[in-house]
């Protein structure tokens, strides 16, 4: 029998000295349960992706004293083969270039190195900036058993996986950092699935969690036999630690704890939840202050902030002014005692009027529009940073994106926030998200939501009887089309084709375009579709093309 031990653990951007306490401690458990491998996520030693500090001089020193230090603890562990994904820095000429590399150490004694070989250069990923592809490594032999390693994206083309094949691997073992959108689970499924058929090999695959700028990990480590059924699967944003035993007679592996895979809109919720937790905590901060007004995206970001930091560590704050209705306020004071959150209320009409009576002079014959509404929301995003800047708390920024694509929302307004908990989620499933969570637990036998602020029309009330389908297609429209020409790239024609209203649809994408700017300025969030705004979406600023 071969042991193995899959360690699903974080990793923190410049902190080795906490990854390698995360490596020992990860050690030290495979030890005590008899374990011969231990299998950790793609570059454990330096977390994903450390960019630009891969390029500094004082970073590759600073890594590589941490992986000296990290083999001389390893050497209480002296029957323990152990994976440690960390880079291999060399020079050429006068740059700096590196492997994405996993580190096979006995006893404190490295064995061998192994390279990736395929870099993804796609959507959020840029490894061509920084490393070279390595060639087919050796394999390693553990109790007899010779076992071929992948790099993440290694297993995700035929040719790796086939020349370990060739060599006589009886089993891959693929360590990872992949990061979560919906649906992920089911196609690393389907990919490694179509490994183990070509080479007719069984598999173990072992992704981090954890969340890193935009990017959140979700884990969900798994194994399968050689014949593509599933015998290991590990939770989702859980990290942990599981023993798998592979019986070297059968060549296969022993049936271990199966975890159900979430629907959608939990994974999303405990996406947004891991990312808040984890920007704010790894920042060095504990607190966070919301903007609440008493509507959806608002409720369901309060939710999530409290899921994420308890409701100690979260201030809520609500800045009414003439346009707010009495139902937001009864709503929005609902929704903070239900989740038992400080509460504030900081009108803002004397303010407003002030702001208002200052520039009358230089408004003369204007009438009230657009500017009178931004005026609002900006004068709430002083509000939130001032309270941000006195009581030490990240503001939480509240805004959707079927908001931020078509530019439904206020530069230095309501964009303001160090993280963006709803950027990459349409208004329709914001509605999804919040009715799974009302349907999870319940407060004091209520929903944490109030029912009203979901059924309610949304609108921005910044003036009087106002709609958010005042500006905008009903958002089931709006989303669809937002969703094709986003993350499916459909062209005009085609988004048409499929039964919209072509001047609706060019006025959306127009919107999209010009709305450019804001985007750039806005702050980051966590990614759950395929194309995020952000590293997903890169579109020049001053850009003539009209599609």
């Amino acid at each position: 029998m071969l042991k193995i031990s899959t360690a699903q653990i974080t990793a923190h951007i410049g902190d080795a000295t906490f990854n390698a306490a995360q490596i020992i401690h990860a050690a030290r458990n495979a030890q005590q349960q008899g374990a011969h491998l231990l299998v950790l996520p793609e570059l454990a030693l330096t977390g994903y992706l450390p960019d630009d500090l891969l390029l500094r001089p004082a970073y590759r020193s600073a890594t590589e004293a941490a992986f000296a230090q990290l083999c001389t603890d390893l050497e209480a562990f002296p029957d323990l083969f152990v994976l440690v994904g960390l880079p291999t820095w060399f020079s050429e000429g006068v740059k700096l270039k590196a492997y994405n590399s996993v580190a096979v150490v006995q006893g404190g004694v490295e064995l061998q190195r192994i390279h990736k070989q395929k870099l993804p250069n796609q959507a959020v990923f840029d490894e061509l900036r920084y490393f070279s592809a390595g060639n087919v490594p050796s394999l390693l032999e553990i109790q007899g058993v010779p076992v071929g390693v992948l790099v993440c994206e290694d297993a995700w083309h035929m040719e790796p996986a086939a020349a370990l094949k060739a060599q006589g691997a009886q089993m891959l073992v693929v360590v990872n950092a992949s990061p979560f959108h919906v649906d992920k689970v089911a196609k690393r499924h389907a990919v490694m699935r179509a490994r183990v058929s070509e080479t007719n090999l069984p598999a173990v695959y072992v992704n981090r969690i954890g969340a890193q700028d935009e990017l959140v990990f979700d884990g969900g480590s798994f194994a399968l036999n050689a014949d593509g059924v599933l015998m290991m699967q590990m939770p989702m944003f859980v990290p942990c630690q599981l023993d798998l035993t592979f019986d070297i007679t059968q060549q296969k592996f022993a049936k271990d704890l199966l975890v159900a895979v979430p629907c959608a809109q939990e994974q999303i919720y405990r996406t947004l939840v891991q990312g808040v937790r984890d920007y704010v905590h790894n920042t060095g901060f504990k607190k966070a202050v919301i903007g609440l007004s008493g509507g959806v995206d608002s409720a369901l970001t309060l939710a999530v902030a409290v899921d994420a930091l308890g409701a100690e560590n979260v201030h809520a704050i609500m800045m009414p002014t003439r346009y707010t209705a009495q139902m937001s306020l009864d709503d929005a004071k609902d929704m903070a005692a239900r989740v038992n959150v400080k509460y504030d209320i900081v009108a803002i009409e004397d303010m407003f009027a002030l702001y208002t009576q200052l520039l009358a002079p230089v408004f003369e014959g204007k009438p009230f529009d657009v500017t009178e509404e931004n005026l609002q929301a900006r004068i709430r995003g002083v509000i939130l940073m001032a309270v941000s800047n006195k009581h030490g708390g990240l503001v939480l920024n509240t805004g959707n994106k079927s908001e931020l694509a078509t530019g439904y929302c206020t530069l230095y307004g309501d964009m303001v926030g160090a993280y963006a908990v709803l950027k990459d989620i349409y208004k329709t499933m914001v509605y999804q998200v919040c009715e799974w969570r009302n349907a999870t637990d319940a407060y004091d036998t209520q929903h944490i939501i109030p029912s009203n602020i979901i059924t309610r029309p949304p609108s921005a009330e910044l003036r009087d009887n106002q709609t958010d389908q005042d500006s905008l297609p009903p958002y089931d429209i709006l989303d669809d089309i937002l969703h094709r020409y986003i993350e499916q790239r459909q062209p005009v024609n085609t988004i048409v084709a499929a039964g919209h209203d072509a001047n609706v649809v060019k006025r959306i994408v127009r919107l999209i375009k010009i709305n450019e700017y804001k985007r750039r300025q806005g702050a980051l969030g966590p990614r759950i579709s395929t194309l995020a705004f952000g590293k997903d979406w890169r579109m020049p600023l001053i850009n003539a093309f009209v599609e």
